[in-house]
């Protein structure tokens, strides 16, 4: 081999930058990305990836309880919101501000293990202290007084009649639960 051949180097090829796409000259073999900034940006968008894979995973192996509660949650947290201001629907106390754990409880006049299809319905749960609630077993026939005054008569009926049971399905809790969450985000927008 000649001296010539020797010291003869091709200039490195272009390369496209895998964060920006413009070329650049890498300076070592594996060189992906054009600069340092670059390469920061591309690391991020990956562990945001990443990080949206595993919640599209964790969300596709919740069990159905799992889904119950959370729109429960979003469900309880709408029903404080709406009746925030009205008096306790069974003592017709004011009901207290909301503070750690809430102030109030989102009682149902028909309980959720009795009647677990009216689990999600509007009318068959209000807003109801603590006291009344849980240490009052709910308080069912000044419950129903306080509801016939608040919904009236027929409806309060056509909630004591319904006893169709109902089974949930996964996209009908995360629809039920994106429902109340965009019902209680206009509330809370209403409010300020």
């Amino acid at each position: 081999m000649t001296c010539k051949a020797m010291n003869s180097t091709k200039p490195p090829r272009l390369k496209a930058c895998a964060h920006c796409g413009s070329n650049f000259h890498p300076r070592l073999p594996m060189q992906r990305v054009c600069s340092p900034v670059c390469a920061g940006q591309l690391v991020r968008a990956q562990k945001k990836a990443e990080r949206e894979q595993v919640k599209v995973r964790k969300e596709a192996i919740k069990t159905i309880p799992d889904l119950i509660k959370e729109a429960q949650i979003a469900f309880n947290a709408y029903i404080r919101l709406r009746d925030a201001g009205k008096p306790c629907i069974c003592c017709g106390r004011p009901l207290p501000a909301p503070g750690v754990g809430g102030g109030f409880d989102a009682g149902h006049y028909r309980s959720t293990g009795s009647a677990s299809h009216l689990r999600f319905n509007a009318d068959n749960c209000h807003g109801q202290t603590k006291q009344c609630n849980r240490y009052g077993a709910g308080r069912a026939v000044d419950y129903r007084l306080g509801l016939i005054e608040r919904i009236g008569l027929e409806r309060v009926e056509a909630l004591e009649a319904d006893n169709k049971p109902h089974k949930w399905t996964a996209d009908e809790l995360r629809a039920i639960k994106q429902i109340y969450k965009s019902l209680a985000k206009e509330l809370q927008k209403g409010n300020e």
